[in-house]
């Protein structure tokens, strides 16, 4: 008879995901309704807040960073974080600017182009994590400087101008697909995708057993490693199509594109859900939480409120949902323990 004992460790890990992913959902419709209630507010300040144009700009740009916070989320997912995620737009944002502006390569070449120098950059992230096992958040916040002084070394004081940009390039920012800005159905195609492929594939339930429980996900036979890996690789992926996607949008680009991003991916990331402690969270929750974070910052703009409000709430945003997390993860393990003793 196969021994039972590597059933029971599994167990403590799907009850701590079933808790974590209800308050993840109320957390999703939270700022659903948050959303919809800030919109009748702000519009009585500002009319011009729910038109359709002003609506459609703030989904543009709250698509690009809900792309990046899905593959932040993969990664968040497995108790890791990734500082250097907006070092990686802004590398590939001025490579493909510059490729294109040479005339080097075709459009859809240098997209290609750009995505595939996404995931080498995050495999980078994910080789000297799982290799050398250092830290996550000491290695990415090397790779950040490293990756943005790669920018800076290459670009220098150079700037492509949109005119250097082939003609029609940037049309797909203000294009739209059955009346939805084309954008905006990039990140729901990438958002149903990832979520299709985390709920259904064996590496979304690994993803979620690693982030749970990193013991019994071993004690399972679950490389963790490669899962921890993957995820990176994944999240650089995704970073360089927001790197593309960012091209298309602002057309002008230097050295400095992205820069002061990753604190909008990660707000993103856990005011959508995810739980910064891993185990737990949608990829969905993480690009609403990027929509959410777009209304607040063009609300605040059209009230004419200092930008240093925005960069104040995306902390308070930051330190609220972690301090929750902490909070739930507590009662549920506190919870464990007296059913055991029981």
């Amino acid at each position: 008879m196969p021994d039972p004992a590597p059933a029971v460790p599994s167990r403590e890990p799907v009850a701590h995901g079933t808790w974590l992913s209800a308050v993840a959902r109320q957390r999703e419709l939270s700022l659903v309704a948050i959303m919809f209630v800030l919109g009748g507010l702000v519009s009585l300040a500002a009319p011009q807040f729910l038109t359709s144009s002003n609506l459609s700009q703030v989904a543009v740009q709250a698509s690009i960073i809900a792309v990046a916070a899905v593959g932040e989320a993969l990664v968040v997912l497995t108790r890791n974080v990734d500082l250097s995620v907006e070092a990686t737009i802004g590398l590939v944002a001025y490579a493909v600017a510059r490729l294109l502006e040479l005339n080097a390569v075709t459009p859809l070449e240098a997209m290609a182009i750009g995505v595939v120098l996404g995931l080498v950059l995050g495999m980078v992230n994910g080789a000297i994590i799982t290799l050398f096992k250092v830290p996550s958040i000491v290695a990415t916040l090397g790779t950040l400087s490293i990756f943005r002084g790669l920018d800076y070394l290459v670009a220098g004081s150079h700037q492509v101008p949109v005119a250097g940009l082939p003609s029609g390039f940037t049309d797909a920012s203000t294009g739209s697909f059955l009346g939805l800005p084309i954008f905006v159905v990039i990140a729901f195609a990438i958002v149903l995708v990832g979520s299709a492929l985390m709920r259904s594939t064996r590496f979304g339930r690994q993803l979620y057993a690693v982030g749970s429980n990193p013991e019994a996900a071993d004690v399972l036979g679950i490389r963790s490693r490669l899962v921890v890996f993957t995820s990176f690789s994944l999240c650089g992926l995704l970073a360089g199509a927001a790197g593309v996607m960012w091209v298309i949008e602002y057309g002008t680009i230097n050295g400095t594109a992205a820069t002061g991003v990753v604190l909008s991916v990660v707000a993103a990331v856990v005011v959508g859900g995810v739980n910064i402690f891993g185990g737990s969270g949608s990829l969905a929750g993480a690009a609403i939480g990027a929509l959410f974070l777009g209304f607040i910052a063009n609300a605040l703009i059209l009230v004419g409120l200092s930008q240093f409000w925005l960069q104040a709430i995306y902390g308070l945003v930051i330190l609220g949902a972690v301090s929750a997390d902490a909070i739930i993860l507590r009662r549920v393990q506190r919870a464990a323990i007296e059913r055991r003793a029981r």
